[in-house]
């Protein structure tokens, strides 16, 4: 079992809210976190770039199928947890 819990996160803009995590788990304040993917609902997402700078697999998806591609990302990417951080898109409740 991994001492980290493996987290996605879900963004939409600019990524303010993306980039204070990063700024946390770079303060050393979030020890058992690892931040292995972010997902974006806008293709210009200005969070995509914060991710590729910080050195995240991160990922633009469009809106036909998106539920569905999501949760194969999620799968293959093993992930613990979902942080909606400025996240736009309204999940259905089939996903939650």
């Amino acid at each position: 079992m991994s001492s980290f819990a493996k987290v996605a996160v879900l963004i939409s803009g600019g990524g303010t809210n993306l980039q204070a995590i990063i700024d946390r788990l770079a303060a050393g304040e979030l020890p058992h976190v690892e931040l292995a993917l972010v997902v974006s609902s806008r293709k210009n997402a200005g969070g995509l770039d914060r991710a590729d700078r910080a050195g995240i697999n991160h990922v633009y998806i469009g809106k036909e199928n998106f539920e569905q591609d999501l949760i194969k990302l999620l799968e293959e990417h093993e992930i613990d947890i979902i942080v909606l951080a400025g996240f736009l898109k309204i999940l259905s409740s089939d996903f939650v």
